[in-house]
């Protein structure tokens, strides 16, 4: 890491010592959670203004950096909405690193010196803070029509202009707003047991918002021992079902293929697709998870809450049983659960393991909230024209405000 690292400041470095002071960058839009802290230093060299730019959304940075400011002890966050406070149950996650098939935690080292990688625990100072002082503005990828609130907190603390510029998903996404995604447009080549027309023909065969949609990240997830609990709770629904399943689920530690091993040991639910039949759709690694999203038959989604994967299932109307493992997923899920009122968080003491009974009344809670439904359909609704109106508006001002900076 540390000589990729090293390898990609000479090589930025020579780039832009390269250029004529008129041939250089007007900016850098550069992700402050990979690169920015040993980027920044680069760019100031050339007087290229930088802009910090979020892959995920507002309402985690705002909540890091809002929990940070006030200790993380459990109280009204000033300056956030009330139903965002604190609670005993937010502060209390499970401790130690990454589980599930997920990537190592720990410290990176980077040009500058060691690091920790990954979103801050509550009330530890996120390491982007620092890192976004010498840009000049910032871009989330999110929409003022999601995270209003949490855009404005961010410039107010920040005291610079913080756009929204997303969610930033496949152009066939959006231009498919109200009809099927056909994933193996947009990413072809992935192993699965399963063909896009056999999911589209299982769920044809469901009724309307009847499906629960089962999708943990590929690096992040249960751990072996909740795994069964899971396999149980669906066994014992009586609902038709889609559990996706990655190769490598509920080990801990990296997927296999980024340490060179073709070889995924994890679980795999021997027997259950039998017992459930028709009901159940079980697919093993690559699944299409626009297509099953954007489906009329898909009910509900039990997720990690990752962001991508939140921002998809929002933009379609689904709503969610929460199981965040990590990170930034505890505030996904937050805006989720009490921001914008569309699903349900799987346990209120997510530091303990997830139990078949915390799934099994999550489900039913879910699967059985029409209210909930409605008031997915309707946030769903504003996205009905495609990208978000507001987000081609915040470029448009983010535009003026470079050309005012260089006019």
């Amino acid at each position: 890491m540390k000589e990729d690292q090293t390898r990609l400041v000479s090589g930025l470095e020579s780039l832009l010592s390269t250029r004529t002071h008129t041939d250089l960058p007007i900016c850098a839009v550069v992700d402050v959670l990979i690169v920015m802290d040993w980027t920044v230093k680069i760019f100031g060299k050339f007087k290229v203004p930088t802009i910090g730019f979020f892959t995920s959304g507002a309402c985690s940075a705002a909540m890091e950096l809002a929990t940070w400011k006030y200790g993380g002890d459990f109280r009204l966050l000033q300056g956030l909405p009330e139903h965002m406070a604190l609670t005993e149950s937010d502060l209390k996650r499970r401790p130690g690193g990454p589980h599930g098939g997920g990537g190592g935690g720990g410290n990176s080292s980077s040009p500058g010196g060691p690091r920790k990688i990954g979103p801050p625990n509550p009330g530890e100072r996120p390491p982007w803070v620092d890192d976004v002082k010498e840009s000049i503005a910032l871009m989330i990828n999110t929409c003022d029509d999601l995270e209003r609130p949490f855009i404005d907190y961010l410039a107010n603390e920040v005291g610079k202009p913080v756009c929204g510029v997303g969610p930033l998903l496949p152009e066939l996404y959006w231009k498919s707003a109200g009809s099927l995604v056909r994933d193996g447009e947009i990413r072809s080549n992935r192993k699965s047991n399963v063909t896009e027309d056999e999911v589209i023909s299982w769920l044809d065969s469901k009724p309307k918002k009847s499906v629960l949609y089962v999708s943990f990240g590929s690096e992040l997830g249960p751990t072996m021992e909740e795994y069964p609990h899971l396999a149980n709770a669906l066994e014992e629904w009586t609902g038709p079902f889609i559990w996706v399943i990655q190769p490598g689920s509920g080990r801990p530690g990296p997927p296999r293929q980024l340490s060179g091993s073709d070889v995924e040991e994890g679980y795999f639910p021997s027997g259950l697709q039998e017992k459930v039949g028709e009901r159940g759709l079980i697919i093993r690694g690559w699944a299409p998870q626009l297509l099953i999203l954007s489906h009329p038959s898909t009910g509900g989604f039990l997720s990690h809450c990752g962001w991508n994967s939140t921002a998809e299932a929002i933009g379609r109307g689904v709503p969610f049983l929460a199981w965040p493992i990590r990170g930034d997923q505890y505030y996904n899920a937050k805006l989720v659960v009490s921001h914008l009122k569309i699903g349900y968080i799987v346990s209120d003491d997510m530091s303990k393991m997830i139990t078949k009974d915390n799934l099994t009344k999550g489900i039913e809670r879910l699967m059985g909230d029409e209210e909930m439904k409605g008031r997915a359909a309707i946030i769903c609704s504003k996205f009905k024209d495609g990208f978000p109106s507001t987000s081609l508006g915040s470029l448009d001002a983010f535009k003026n405000f470079i050309n005012q900076r260089i006019g």
